[in-house]
């Protein structure tokens, strides 16, 4: 399963980022065509390159594994200030969330 999803993951998160994989290979001192193998499904990333991947996106590696998250660091950042709410003002936004999620 993995080795499927985490080239699309890794496109996805690369491309919101708004970067070619070629300048983001240079980036995290790897050859040019470094992002492009892993993204084609021909590599994978050593556990020490994974790490430098993740700090490149902003992002823990958690949040890399979580495939139904299309924004994972957007996400981290609502749940930190949401933790900042008093009671009242957190209920008032999972209401307004709530009812959100209900239009689909």
């Amino acid at each position: 399963m993995y080795e499927e999803d985490f080239p699309i993951r890794l496109a996805k998160l690369r491309t919101k980022k708004g970067v070619s994989a070629r300048d983001m290979s240079l980036s995290i001192g790897q050859n040019a065509g470094y992002i492009n193998n892993i993204e084609t499904g021909k590599a994978l990333p050593s556990m020490s390159n994974f790490f430098y991947i993740c700090e490149y996106l902003n992002i823990s590696p958690h949040e890399f594994f979580d495939f139904d998250t299309e924004n994972p660091r957007k996400l981290q950042l609502l749940v930190n200030n949401l933790k900042q709410l008093d009671s009242t003002q957190f209920e008032n936004i999972y209401s307004i969330v709530e009812a959100l999620s209900q239009i689909r």
